[in-house]
């Protein structure tokens, strides 16, 4: 049995034995170290309860990114209800990564028209939405979907995502992005961001 095998056994037995503690730093670790790629159905029936019984976000979106890699377990459903749970637009686009392996080309067609219809709200409700922006337009965002699928109704999503973005103040532009993989990857540094983003404000308020 590999390092990884182990940790996984290890993970998936304290998750189903420990008592629900999602701060627990134990916890924590355990959801993290579910290699997702071994999961059996089972265990995958599980981890599902568990994404919607989780109210840490960061929680729930460690298990997103964990299932929709796990390609020969049936998760369509989940991945419909975790598409109606979450209210980021970030959440939501992995849960539509997740449910474009198994759904048809009118059943996302359906789901992207709810989700633009999110998306221009943000504009009136959020005009500085940059955290969701860079991701939905990161190459882990909808120019995956792209490539992978090619369906008009992701472009068009793009395409609303460039518009909103370009209309944000150059303050709050270019300061992460995330590769293909999903990973994060930082283009300021934090210090950085902060001075922009205060520097912009305070250039309001002296107005």
């Amino acid at each position: 049995m590999s390092l990884n095998q182990q940790h996984h056994q290890e993970s998936i037995r304290y998750l189903t034995t420990a008592p629900f503690r999602e701060n627990d730093p134990k916890f924590i670790v355990a959801i993290s170290e579910v290699d997702y790629e071994l999961l059996t159905a089972n265990e995958a029936d599980f981890i599902e309860l568990l994404y919607f019984k989780l109210k840490n976000i960061a929680l729930r979106n460690k298990i997103l990114y964990g299932l929709i890699r796990c390609k020969e377990l049936k998760l369509k459903d989940f991945f419909q209800k975790a598409y109606k749970k979450e209210r980021y637009l970030d959440m939501r686009l992995l849960a539509i990564h997740g449910l474009a392996h198994y759904a048809t080309e009118e059943e996302i067609d359906t789901v992207i028209d709810h989700f633009l219809k999110i998306l221009m709200k943000r504009q009136e409700t959020t005009p500085y939405n940059y955290q969701e922006y860079e991701f939905l337009r990161s190459a882990f965002g909808l120019p995956l979907l792209i490539k992978k699928y090619g369906y008009p109704c992701f472009e068009k999503a793009l395409q609303q995502v460039e518009k909103q973005y370009d209309a944000m103040p150059e303050a709050f532009k270019g300061h992460f992005t995330f590769d293909e993989n999903g990973n994060s990857i930082q283009l300021r540094s934090p210090r950085e961001t902060k001075l922009m983003i205060e520097r912009f404000f305070a250039a309001q308020n002296g107005r």
